[in-house]
C-alpha cells in the first residue's frame, strides 16, 4: 500500500487467498499470544510517518503500522502465517455466490467500554465508500454492493461479482479495520486526537498516549479477542526519527530495542556484523516503481503537443535505458532485486516481462531507445520532470536511487530530468493532483496474492489516479479476480501483466524485504507473509 483513491465505479476489490505465498520467511521468531505481558517496555524506531489515524484516510505504511496494533479485523492473519484467518468473527463463507456471510465472537468491546457489534461492522465499511478519501484504501471495497447486519453478530457482505478470490484478502486489507461507530464519523476523516480521546481501539493495544510523529504509546488491551492473543509486553513506545542515521544509531547503542524501516542499505550491512543487534529479515514482498501520469508526462493528453504515441515512446524509451541491476547493486547493496515485471517475484503468476520488452535481456541498450523516440518522431532530449520523496518515506536511499536513474537517462543524450524531491505529507497530496509528470512511489501489498498488484494500479480509476484506462485490461482483472481454477488463474494474471507491460503505465524498478533490526535481547520480532509487524509478540 501506499496511498489511494476510490470511485464507486472501482472493479473488485483486491488481495486475494488463491495463491500460496511462495516468498522465503528468513530470519523470524516468536509470535502468538501469552497469558500475561511483561511490564518491561519497548521502544520502537521507525523513519515512516502517520497521516491519519482513521484507516479511511490513509493507505501508508506509517499510518498502518500504527492501525495494525489497536483495530481488529473480520479476518486477519496470525503471527507468522501469510492466510488470513478469523480474527474477530468466528467464522465467515459465501452463503451464496454473491453473499459473504461473517459470524462475530460475542461480548466484543472497544478499549471505551462500547460494545463492538456487527452495527459498528457495516458503519466502518459504509463509510470508507461514502468518504472515498484519495488518500484511503476505499477503492479495494469496490466490489461491495451493500451492507447488512440483520442482528448483533451477523455481518452479510453482497457482492457486485460472483465468487471473488480476493474477499477475504480485502477484509484483512487497509480497508477493513473495524471501528467505533459512536467516535468515527460517518461522513469524514476523524482527526487523531478524537480517536485516542475516544478510546476507539479494539485491537492488541490501545493508544494511552499520542504525540504526531514523535511518540506513541501503546497499552495492551486486555478485552481483545482476536486471532493474535494477548500481547506479551504491557507498553509499547513508537519513537519516530527524521533520520535514518540516527535511528541506526540509537538500536546500536541500545538506547532503542527495535529499529523497523527505514534504515540504510549499508547501514543494514554493517548491523550484521554488530553483535549487540540482530538483524530480522522477511518476505520480499515490497516493490519500487515510478509513476507516469498520463495527462501531464511529455506529449500527456493535457499537454500543449499531446500525442498518445509520443507519450508512450517516451515511457518505452525510459524503459531501454533503466538499469535495474546497478541501482539494486550500488545503492541498495542488494537488499532490493530488479523487477522485470509488475507483480513481485515468488508469487504464483508473477512473470519477467519487462525484460523480454525493454532494453536487452533486462540490460539497458540506448540504441534501442533512440530508435523507440525517432520513430515517434520524438525529438531527443526529451525534458521529463521527475519527483521523488525526500524525507526517508522510502528509505534514506531515494536521493542516490533517483540521481542514479537520472544519470542512467541523462547518459544517452535522449532525456534531460529536472529532478526535484518533496516531503511525504506534501507530497502524498500532490500526486493525485496531476503535479508530477513522472513521480517515485513504493508498493508494500496488502496481502499475498498476484491481483493485489494488478487491481490497485491498472483499474479504471486506481489508486495512483494517472489516469490509465485501457478497459481490455480492466475486464481482464476483473476475470482472475473472480476465476476459481488456480491454472486458469495464473495464465490470466500472467496475460495482464503482458499487457501493461505494452502500455507502461508504471516502470517496476526493484523488490525489496522486510527488514527490522533489535537488540540481542528482544524476542518475538517476526516478519511474515501479512506484511505487518505486529508489536503483541514482541517481549524481552
Amino acid at each position: 500500500m501506499t496511498s489511494a483513491s476510490n470511485n464507486g465505479k472501482r472493479l473488485l476489490g483486491v488481495i486475494g487467498i488463491g495463491a500460496a505465498l511462495a516468498l522465503v520467511l528468513a530470519g523470524c521468531a516468536g509470535g502468538g499470544g501469552s497469558t500475561s505481558s511483561s511490564n518491561k517496555s519497548i521502544i520502537v524506531g521507525t523513519t515512516d510517518v502517520v497521516t491519519f489515524l482513521d484507516p479511511a484516510g490513509s493507505y501508508d505504511n506509517g499510518s498502518l503500522a500504527v492501525q495494525t496494533q489497536v483495530f481488529p479485523y473480520l479476518f486477519d492473519s496470525p503471527v507468522g502465517k501469510s492466510t488470513p484467518t478469523p480474527d474477530i468473527a468466528v467464522s465467515g463463507s459465501f452463503t451464496t455466490p454473491t453473499e459473504f456471510t461473517v459470524k462475530l465472537k460475542p461480548g466484543l468491546k472497544f478499549a471505551n467500554g462500547h460494545a463492538l457489534t456487527s452495527s459498528d461492522v457495516k458503519f466502518s465499511f459504509d463509510r470508507q465508500t461514502k468518504i472515498a478519501d484519495p488518500n484511503g484504501p476505499s477503492y479495494l471495497l469496490g466490489n461491495i454492493a451493500s451492507t447488512a447486519a440483520p442482528d448483533p453478530t451477523t455481518v452479510v457482505f453482497t457482492l457486485k461479482a460472483p465468487n471473488d478470490q480476493t474477499f477475504v484478502g480485502v477484509l484483512s486489507s487497509p480497508a477493513g479495520p473495524i471501528v467505533d461507530e459512536q467516535v468515527f464519523s460517518p461522513d469524514k476523516v476523524t482527526p487523531d486526537a478524537d480517536i485516542v480521546k475516544g478510546k476507539a481501539f479494539a485491537g492488541q493495544y490501545s493508544i494511552s498516549s499520542y504525540k504526531f510523529n514523535n511518540l506513541v504509546r501503546f497499552t495492551a488491551f486486555a478485552g481483545y479477542k482476536g486471532n493474535k492473543g494477548v500481547a506479551k509486553t504491557k507498553n509499547i513506545d513508537l519513537k519516530y526519527y527524521t533520520s535514518a542515521s540516527n535511528l541506526k544509531l540509537d538500536v546500536q547503542q541500545g538506547n532503542i530495542d527495535v529499529a523497523y524501516r527505514s534504515l540504510s542499505a549499508t547501514d543494514i550491512d554493517s548491523l550484521k556484523s554488530d553483535k549487540k543487534v540482530k538483524v530480522h529479515l522477511g518476505p520480499g514482498g515490497e516493490i519500487r516503481y515510478i509513476v507516469f501520469n498520463f495527462d501531464t508526462q511529455p506529449f500527456g493528453t493535457k499537454t500543449a503537443d499531446a500525442d498518445p504515441k509520443k507519450a508512450l515512446a517516451v515511457r518505452q524509451a525510459a524503459a531501454d535505458l533503466i538499469d535495474r541491476q546497478a541501482i539494486a547493486t550500488q545503492v541498495y547493496k542488494g537488499t532490493f532485486t530488479p523487477l522485470y515485471s509488475y507483480v513481485a517475484q515468488g508469487l504464483d503468476g508473477a512473470t519477467e516481462v519487462l525484460k523480454d520488452l525493454y532494453g536487452t535481456d533486462g540490460k539497458p541498450d540506448a540504441a534501442k531507445a533512440k530508435a523507440v523516440l525517432d520513430a515517434a518522431g520524438v525529438k531527443a532530449p526529451v525534458k521529463l520532470s521527475l519527483q521523488y520523496v525526500q524525507d526517508g518515506h522510502y528509505g534514506p536511499s531515494s536521493a542516490d536511487e533517483y540521481a542514479l536513474v537520472k544519470s542512467q537517462l541523462e547518459s544517452s543524450g535522449l532525456f534531460a530530468v529536472d529532478l526535484k524531491s518533496t516531503e511525504y505529507v506534501t507530497y502524498s497530496k500532490d500526486r493525485v493532483k496531476d503535479t508530477y509528470p513522472a513521480y517515485q512511489l513504493g508498493w508494500f501489498p496488502d496481502y499475498a496474492d498476484a491481483d493485489n498488484y494488478l487491481t490497485p494500479f491498472f483499474a479504471k480509476n486506481n489508486f495512483l489516479v494517472n489516469h490509465y484506462d485501457n478497459p481490455t485490461v480492466q475486464a481482464e482483472i476483473a476475470k482472475e479476480a473472480t476465476e476459481t481454477d488456480p491454472a486458469a488463474r495464473k495464465t490470466e494474471i500472467q496475460d495482464v501483466q503482458a499487457k501493461v507491460a505494452a502500455d507502461l503505465s508504471t516502470l517496476p524498478l526493484l523488490q525489496g524485504s522486510q527488514v527490522a533490526v533489535a537488540g540481542s535481547d528482544i524476542k518475538g520480532v517476526t516478519l511474515d507473509g501479512s506484511f505487518k509487524f505486529r508489536f503483541g509478540g514482541l517481549y524481552r
